[in-house]
């Protein structure tokens, strides 16, 4: 009777402990909710700037102010980017990274409205939802920042402000840089059309942008005298086609032609440029298909006795999985999903779905999708941080279901109450399960496990060039200048 007195006693003990570790995560959880207001403030004003990527100076800015004035220490201008922060709170082990996003895409002005409405012609917007990306992270970041303060956890957090990350791949310039040596693990979050978890990867990416210089001349009078740019493009681009027939399955290959060369048919085009992605699930693959595109440029060049200018923009590697921080945010994801439509919300989301080529039930935004194994056929700069060091990843419903991203309406509902319910949803998990890791070091060191296992004899490579710098002005529409 002793004996079983004793585990009734501990029994109660456990659960008085455990009660006690739940309300404390509640609280951390309220502290979320009250920065409400200032977070979709934020959000807002970084949607409404959709500053290009390395020219997030306001967005950047912003984000780091809010995160000053909450008590983090930042480090601007890290990796040799302007608009790259780290913002720090607390001392110690462990250390939880949380990364946020600012950067627009060109091309996608558009005013918060269920039909096509630019804001600027021809002017950026935020079709990845990174301004939401940005202000869920910080304000996660400050949530649990606020317990550390409080004595509740103990470690440190750390804000990594992240410029560029459509194309211009500025994380990998952080992960060189050595800016994740000391960071137990890294969790992230993605604006998407539906809520979703668990590991899975990614396409490796390299970008690079090819130049010709040739020799303008009249097209009809002095034919003979003149060496067209554009029709280097021209044979760069079929030759590029004539490739595809050849390359592994998954491989993505897409240009736009950035220079147009010339303005006027009886003008033989001095100058013009082409801008490529090379994408695969393997970044060593991702490789040989460059080298293989570069040939094509070169003949490009050869074939028309033009010179060439190749230029690589940015390399990313895809993603290494790991099972059991993903586990951790599925769990967060899916006892906090509570998102819900107001009637105007409803009435935007039936207007906007009869422009989206798949639409989808509206209902899918209490669900959360299984996204476990496979292959993302997108890539981001998260993978190369996820080869240093633990890093897992969700999305939640901040666009109507069936939304694809990159287009007008990802920015029209970026400017929405869909989006904010979206962005705090995220907020929440992010602090969750942060939360999670800095009361459970077990489960740091189950994924640290698995970041081993899944290595091997694996080292970590980076896809950029020797020496490569951030490619700093790599929004500008023309390299002709």
């Amino acid at each position: 009777m002793k004996f079983l007195s004793h585990l009734t006693t501990f029994a109660l003990v456990a659960g008085f402990f455990t009660d006690v570790a739940f309300a404390q995560k509640d609280a951390m959880l309220t502290s979320v909710v009250k920065q409400e207001p200032q977070a979709w403030a934020i959000a807002q004003q970084i949607w409404t700037w959709a500053e290009p990527g390395y020219q997030e100076k306001q967005s950047s800015e912003l984000l780091a102010k809010h995160l000053e004035a909450a008590g983090f220490t930042l480090q601007k201008g890290v990796a040799e980017i302007p608009t790259a922060f780290t913002a720090t709170f607390g001392s110690g082990k462990p250390v939880i990274g949380i990364l946020g996003e600012y950067d627009a895409l060109p091309g996608l002005s558009q005013d918060a409205v269920p039909y096509r409405k630019s804001v600027t012609n021809g002017g950026y917007g935020h079709a990845c939802g990174h301004h939401l990306f940005g202000a869920a992270s910080a304000t996660a970041a400050i949530a649990i920042a606020e317990q550390i303060k409080a004595g509740k956890i103990k470690g440190t957090v750390r804000f990594y402000g992240c410029p560029a990350e459509e194309g211009g791949s500025a994380k990998t310039f952080l992960v060189m840089a050595g800016l994740f040596q000391d960071v137990d693990a890294v969790l992230h979050w993605h604006p998407s059309s539906s809520n979703s978890s668990g590991e899975r990867s990614c396409l490796a990416r390299i970008a690079a942008r090819f130049r010709f210089q040739g020799k303008a001349a009249h097209a009809a009078g002095a034919p003979d005298q003149g060496r067209s740019a554009l029709d280097a493009v021209e044979l760069t681009t079929f030759a590029s086609q004539l490739m595809r027939e050849h390359m592994p399955d998954q491989s993505r290959m897409h240009h736009v032609i950035t220079n147009g060369g010339g303005g006027a048919p009886n003008v033989v085009p001095e100058q013009a440029e082409v801008y490529y992605y090379v994408r695969h699930p393997k970044g060593e693959v991702v490789r040989q298909l460059y080298q293989r595109l570069l040939l094509c440029a070169q003949a490009g060049a050869l074939g028309t006795e033009t010179r060439l200018e190749a230029r690589q923009e940015g390399g990313t590697r895809e993603l290494l999985p790991n099972t059991a921080l993903s586990a951790v945010m599925t769990k967060n994801l899916k006892e906090l999903v509570d998102l819900q439509y107001t009637p105007e919300e409803t009435e935007f989301a039936i207007r906007l779905r009869e422009t989206i080529p798949k639409p989808e039930p509206l209902e899918k935004i209490r669900q959360v999708d299984d996204r476990v194994g496979g292959v993302g056929m997108g890539s981001t700069d998260v993978g190369d941080v996820s080869w240093v060091v633990p890093t897992a990843g969700f999305s939640t419903a901040c666009w109507v279901p069936g939304t694809p991203g990159h287009s007008w309406q990802a920015v029209a509902c970026g400017g929405t109450g869909i989006a904010r319910k979206g962005m705090m949803l995220a907020a929440r998990v992010l602090a969750a399960s942060a939360w999670d890791l800095f009361t459970n070091p077990e489960a740091i060191n189950e994924a640290k496990t698995e970041q081993a296992r899944r290595l091997g004899e694996q080292k970590y490579f980076t896809l950029m060039e020797p020496g490569a710098k951030p490619p700093l002005e790599y929004r500008k529409s023309s390299r002709a200048e």
